[in-house]
Protein backbone atom coordinates (compact mmCIF):
# COMPACT_ATOMS: atom_id res chain seq x y z
CA UNK A 1 0.00 0.00 0.00
CA UNK A 2 1.18 3.31 -0.35
CA UNK A 3 1.40 6.08 2.10
CA UNK A 4 -0.45 8.99 2.08
CA UNK A 5 2.02 11.29 1.39
CA UNK A 6 2.63 10.02 -1.62
CA UNK A 7 -1.47 9.68 -2.80
CA UNK A 8 -1.28 13.13 -2.19
CA UNK A 9 1.84 14.02 -4.40
CA UNK A 10 0.00 12.30 -7.47
CA UNK A 11 -3.05 13.57 -6.89
CA UNK A 12 -1.27 17.39 -6.88
CA UNK A 13 0.97 16.60 -9.93
CA UNK A 14 -1.86 15.01 -11.95
CA UNK A 15 -4.60 17.81 -11.45
CA UNK A 16 -2.03 20.67 -12.03
CA UNK A 17 -1.98 19.21 -15.42
CA UNK A 18 -5.77 19.25 -15.52
CA UNK A 19 -6.05 22.69 -14.15
CA UNK A 20 -3.64 23.86 -17.18
CA UNK A 21 -5.80 21.83 -19.80
CA UNK A 22 -8.94 22.86 -18.38
CA UNK A 23 -8.04 26.68 -18.45
CA UNK A 24 -6.94 25.98 -22.59
CA UNK A 25 -10.35 24.23 -22.87
CA UNK A 26 -12.22 27.08 -20.84
CA UNK A 27 -10.31 29.89 -22.83
CA UNK A 28 -11.10 28.17 -26.18
CA UNK A 29 -14.88 27.17 -25.29
CA UNK A 30 -15.70 30.73 -23.47
CA UNK A 31 -13.17 33.39 -25.18
CA UNK A 32 -12.60 34.43 -21.21
CA UNK A 33 -9.07 33.60 -19.71
CA UNK A 34 -11.01 34.85 -16.25
CA UNK A 35 -13.74 32.62 -16.84
CA UNK A 36 -11.82 29.46 -18.21
CA UNK A 37 -9.74 29.99 -15.12
CA UNK A 38 -12.34 30.03 -13.06
CA UNK A 39 -14.22 26.48 -14.69
CA UNK A 40 -10.61 25.29 -14.39
CA UNK A 41 -10.63 25.84 -11.09
CA UNK A 42 -13.84 24.53 -10.00
CA UNK A 43 -13.03 21.09 -11.98
CA UNK A 44 -9.72 20.60 -9.85
CA UNK A 45 -11.19 21.11 -6.91
CA UNK A 46 -13.67 18.62 -7.26
CA UNK A 47 -11.27 16.47 -9.37
CA UNK A 48 -8.38 16.54 -6.38
CA UNK A 49 -10.80 15.59 -3.53
CA UNK A 50 -12.42 12.89 -5.48
CA UNK A 51 -9.16 11.37 -6.86
CA UNK A 52 -7.70 11.49 -3.37
CA UNK A 53 -10.88 9.14 -2.09
CA UNK A 54 -10.38 7.19 -5.28
CA UNK A 55 -6.76 6.12 -4.79
CA UNK A 56 -7.47 5.61 -0.93
CA UNK A 57 -9.90 3.43 -1.56
CA UNK A 58 -8.15 1.27 -4.17
CA UNK A 59 -4.83 1.34 -1.86
CA UNK A 60 -7.12 -1.03 0.40
CA UNK A 61 -9.00 -3.44 -1.49
CA UNK A 62 -6.63 -6.35 -2.00
CA UNK A 63 -8.63 -7.54 -5.31
CA UNK A 64 -6.28 -8.20 -7.90
CA UNK A 65 -3.18 -7.81 -5.84
CA UNK A 66 -0.28 -10.76 -5.60
CA UNK A 67 1.51 -10.20 -2.06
Amino acid sequence: METRRRSMVKAVVWNAIGLMMMSLVGFIATGSMAVGGKLAMMNTAIGLCAYVVYERVWASIRWGRHV
